[in-house]
């Protein structure tokens, strides 16, 4: 049940998390509760009715949908501002971290959410469509509305301590990656079987063309499997994260029947413009090694930066290798590539271990780094680390001025390090 909706959950998620649905919903929930009024009225004490009338609450409506109309200019120029810095000093693939930031989303939503309250009912008002028999009601409505705004703004002041910093840039990232990571680990197949290079292929297949160009975004192996039918087989090339051109190759097809539907088997490949984080480690690893990557430019040079992101990746690996996959195959006439530990680690390390070769506090954070990921209980994970582990070291040979620099990063292994952690 729950992969049959996987990929409404996946679109939900993303929708979740677009500023225009968080807005629109909340404009047409003001919408909603201004004209409200027209039902509580009946419900509301003739006594208490003539208590306020339309000249106590208009002036209150003014001054909430002037300042209202403000704040929400303001908030919008403050997260314009916030992700541009961050995208200077991470990684503009942070950008599209930080659209999915739901504080800043609700807090502004309820700036223009409580402005269109206001704007729609001074227009009921001088529309005569509310009299003073309203006014009781709307003065109520509008103390909530108040209170809403007092805590939103409360949130917006506590959120803004930290959004656009490094650190909260580097959190980001790391909260992404360690959950596109253990999804990675739990359906390394997508649900499919593996496609490994011990997978023979019939000799007899069709390839199922890609009906755009773009990066994959997502794969719906079950819907694969369904128009594959009893005798077919899909064998997919490219997994999520993956560039392809309108026309080639999304997969090989065999013993499909001739009435398969071609194009509902294209539309289970989510094709999009740009790479997102859902099920693509690849990507969510890269935007952290960016981030390492830019503090070790000249004009930044900050190598502080770049330890924490490596060590950040090196807990990322490290909690994912305990990861076990699970073993059931939900489509068993798919058959899909799994991921390439060689690959994750490359992603993760490979720009740090070039850019960082000159500086052997980067280059030494980093190969103890990767060496203590041989430990891992995955052996493709600590094969890769320790291929890492030779090339960074190598660079820092090529790189470092010092013969004892060198011959400290020779000097550190595996056993070293498991010892010196120990100790400590």
């Amino acid at each position: 049940m729950l992969d049959v909706l996987r990929k409404p959950l996946l679109l939900f998620r993303r929708y979740y998390h677009a500023l225009w649905l968080r807005v629109t919903l909340y404009a047409l929930m003001s919408l909603a509760v201004s004209l409200i009024t027209l039902i509580l009225r009946r419900y509301i004490p003739e006594e208490l009715a003539q208590r306020i009338d339309t000249a106590a609450v208009m002036p209150v409506l003014t001054i909430l949908a002037s300042s209202m109309l403000a704040v929400s200019t303001f908030t919008l120029n403050v997260m314009v501002s916030a992700h541009t810095s961050a995208a200077n000093t991470a990684t503009p693939r942070i950008h599209r971290l930080l659209l999915q930031d739901t504080t800043t989303q609700s807090v502004l939503s309820a700036f223009i959410g409580a402005f269109i309250f206001a704007l729609s009912t001074i227009i009921l008002f001088r529309t005569q469509v509310y009299g003073d028999d309203e006014a009781v009601v709307v003065m109520a409505l509008t103390i909530v509305v108040v209170v809403v705004i007092i805590i939103a703004m409360l949130r917006w002041i506590e959120h803004l301590s930290q959004l656009g910093s490094l650190d909260n840039s580097l959190n980001l990232a790391e909260t992404e990656a360690r959950r596109s990571m253990a999804a990675l680990r739990k359906d390394p197949a997508l649900g499919a079987n593996p496609l490994t290079p011990e997978t023979i292929l019939p000799e007899a297949t069709s390839p199922l063309r890609a009906p755009k160009t773009g990066y994959i975004q997502f794969i719906d192996t079950r819907a694969l499997n369904s128009c594959a039918g009893d005798h077919g087989l899909v064998y997919i090339l490219h997994r999520p994260g993956a560039f392809v051109l309108e026309g080639t190759a999304l997969a090989q097809l065999s013993g499909m029947s001739p009435d398969s539907d071609l194009d509902a088997m294209a539309r289970a490949f989510v094709i999009g413009t740009t790479r997102t984080h859902e099920i693509d480690a690849e990507f969510s690893l890269s935007t952290l090694s960016e981030i390492s990557s830019k503090a070790l430019s000249p004009g930044v040079n900050d190598p502080g930066t770049a330890i924490d992101a490596v060590t950040r990746m090196t807990a990322l690996f490290w909690e994912a290798s305990h990861i076990a996959p699970t073993d059931t195959v939900r489509a068993p006439h798919v058959f899909c590539p799994p991921p390439s530990a060689s690959a994750l680690i490359q992603a993760a390390f490979a720009a740090t271990a070039r850019d960082g070769a000159g500086q052997i506090e980067v280059t030494r954070t980093l190969r103890r780094c990767l060496l203590s990921l041989t430990d891992a209980p995955d052996p493709e994970i600590a094969r890769a680390a320790q291929d890492m582990a030779e090339r960074a070291l190598a660079y820092a040979q090529n790189a470092l001025p010092l013969e004892s620099e060198k011959a400290e990063l020779e000097s550190i292994s595996a056993k070293s390090f498991s010892t010196s952690h120990s100790k400590a």
